[in-house]
């Protein structure tokens, strides 16, 4: 057949960037607060401090002040409106407040600020909160919500001026420190990150902390410190769902599939329905080729993420195990349809039409694959491979030097000699034999072994050459 293939299935992995109560790099900012960062106001606000159900008594002093029984005699009524997010009705309460107070009235500011957040308007909000912020600027609450929107708005720079003003009014508030690694970890300040993030956990401990942290760590690569940290948050948290299944994706991408499929198992069981958590244990299974188990897995998760285009691919590339070709082949379009930008759908899809050879098909495929990412090596092998069975020789040849230019693997040379040999390239054919003798020759022995096309290729091609030095 004149090709070695072990890359045959390539399936998506996850980025542990998944979490939900952070910012992507380059998206547009998320418009709610994580968990326990100031998303519901205080029942009330007097001079710096809670009043009411959740602060404690008002003083004697305020309560007998007629301007201040003015200023707080409906706030009873704001927070349990805004309570049960009864919006419409909880601004026009708002309105008469201000109305009659002549704007002076900080917690129906303070409350209005979170109702134009949640509806989406940030600058709004923004600008709310700090008219809050002068009317009481020693109240912690108010700081911190003014950097919040500021966070929600990209100007991290600023956010930190007011965390860290935030600091001398509240220096043992764990949000302020939690918040400030979060715009220091946007501005890719990681080392003060990591800093800020420890000093809230040593403030308090929290999931939402470690998450980042652990977070914080995966974006430097440090995958060791950042499954050490998750460990760590497990030890307080052993039945967190989404911590659980994060060791496990990490786990999977350093290559210890038991220790992977333990945790994603263990997520699994605390919640069964984590389509995220359903699609990596079903990688380890595919993995294993067991494609029907995976298949059963991967149906459970389509209920729920019915346009992933990660589930199409990996379920394209299990019918591929199967060698229900046609199957694959519609699954992985299907992936490619809701994602046009994921390089591995075109590399795979690639891979079925070169299995079918359909190679013009493949040589389209592959050629996209690359142009999304051309740091692959293995991608320009396949196109080599293709290119060879195109008659494009002098185009194949310069794929596979590309490919063993920026990657030394076995099959890359491999493949070389196979293709070299078909078109009566003897000497050169040698060469990239030998090579491949050479680094062959260095694996672990099950790692030889693993793969029987290999093995039939080389002896196939071994015994061609030795014939040609007698003829």
């Amino acid at each position: 057949s004149g090709r070695a293939n072990s890359h045959s299935q390539c399936r998506l992995r996850f980025k542990m960037q998944r979490a939900s109560s952070h910012l992507p790099f380059a998206g547009p900012p998320d418009m709610t607060a994580p968990p326990g960062l100031g998303a519901s106001p205080p029942t009330s606000l007097t001079n710096g401090k809670l009043a009411g159900a959740q602060g404690g008594p008002v003083s004697v002093e305020a309560v007998s002040h007629p301007a201040a029984t003015i200023r707080e005699k409906r706030n009873w009524l704001i927070y349990t409106l805004f309570a049960r997010q009864e919006f419409d009705e909880c601004m026009k309460v708002i309105d008469d407040q201000l109305k009659e107070t002549k704007g002076m009235c900080e917690y129906a500011i303070y409350v209005k600020a979170l109702i134009e957040r949640q509806r989406g308007k940030i600058q709004e909000s923004l600008q709310l909160f700090q008219a809050a912020t002068c009317l009481n600027p020693q109240n912690p609450l108010n700081l911190k919500q003014v950097g919040r929107s500021l966070y929600l708005l990209g100007r991290h720079r600023d956010a930190i001026a007011v965390y860290e003003e935030s600091e001398h009014i509240s220096p043992d508030d764990w949000e302020i420190y939690h918040n400030r690694g979060l715009c220091l970890m946007y501005l890719r300040q990681y080392e003060e990150a990591i800093d800020s993030f420890k000093r809230a956990n040593s403030i308090q401990r929290h999931d939402a902390t470690f998450m980042q942290l652990g977070k914080v760590y995966t974006l430097q690569e440090k995958y060791r410190e950042a499954i050490d940290v998750y460990l760590e948050a497990l030890e307080f948290s052993p039945e967190h769902a989404e911590l659980l299944a994060t060791v496990g994706l990490l786990y999977l991408r350093l290559g210890e599939n038991y220790q992977a499929f333990d945790y994603l198992g263990n997520s699994l069981t605390h919640d069964p329905k984590n389509p995220k958590t359903i699609l990596a244990a079903g990688s380890i299974i595919q993995d294993h080729s067991d494609m029907d188990v995976a298949l059963v897995k991967y149906r459970v998760a389509a209920v729920y993420t019915p346009n992933s285009a990660q589930l199409w691919n990996n379920v394209g590339m299990c019918f591929f195990g199967k060698q229900k070709y046609v199957a694959a082949i519609a699954c992985l379009k299907r992936a490619l349809y809701l994602d046009p930008f994921e390089w591995i759908i075109a590399y795979n899809l690639g891979l079925v039409h070169l299995s079918t050879e359909q190679y013009a098909s493949a040589f389209h495929f592959f050629s996209g694959s690359i142009n999304l990412k051309p740091d692959f090596a293995s991608s320009y092998m396949y196109l080599a491979i293709t290119l060879a069975r195109l008659d494009d020789f002098d185009n194949a040849s310069t794929a596979y030097e590309k490919a063993i230019e920026m990657e030394r693997d076995h099959l890359f040379h491999l493949n070389y000699a196979i293709t070299l040999y078909n078109h009566n390239e003897m000497p050169r054919a040698k060469e990239q034999f030998l090579e491949f003798e050479r680094i062959f020759s260095e694996l672990e022995e099950d790692v030889r072994n693993s793969d029987r096309d290999v093995l039939e290729q080389r002896k196939m091609l071994g015994a061609a050459l030795i014939a040609d030095n007698f003829s």
